[in-house]
């Protein structure tokens, strides 16, 4: 997934959904906390896969996601390509109304307008593009 969007969240917690991003996403995914502060949405196989690794840890580490599971939510476009975001979630990403939706290689994600605008001024760099580069063997 790629891609940059903005949209905002409705009065009743609704956010569209680009046409690209469900193409991608399909008829049914799973919206959880991201890293960062903002929520990630997870297509069917790839949450999948998550789970799967989830349920091969040990106990004793497993628990340690036990929040991003109780707050994970399934979700399903409505007809106008919206999702309903829990308020729990809203809160931890602080989400208000303006939110911009980004591609990410196998997920997409939701961040507050000003914390993404804050994200891309930090990280938009030709020095650090650079050192992930390097860092990744580009």
């Amino acid at each position: 997934m790629t891609g940059t969007y903005e949209h905002n969240i409705d009065a009743k917690g609704r956010l569209f959904i680009p046409a690209k991003l469900r193409e991608e996403l399909g008829v049914t995914f799973h919206l959880a906390m991201g890293i960062d502060q903002c929520l990630a949405i997870y297509p069917q196989e790839t949450w999948a896969r998550f789970t799967e690794k989830f349920a091969s840890l040990p106990m004793s580490q497993s628990k340690s996601m036990r929040a991003l599971f109780a707050n994970a939510a399934r979700c399903e476009l409505d007809a106008q390509g919206r999702i309903v975001i829990p308020q729990k979630l809203r809160d931890y990403a602080k989400l208000d109304k303006e939110t911009v939706i980004i591609g990410v290689n196998d997920r997409a994600e939701i961040w507050s307008k000003q914390a993404w605008q804050e994200q891309e001024d930090e990280e938009m760099t030709p020095e650090k593009m650079s050192a992930v580069m390097a860092e990744l063997g580009f």
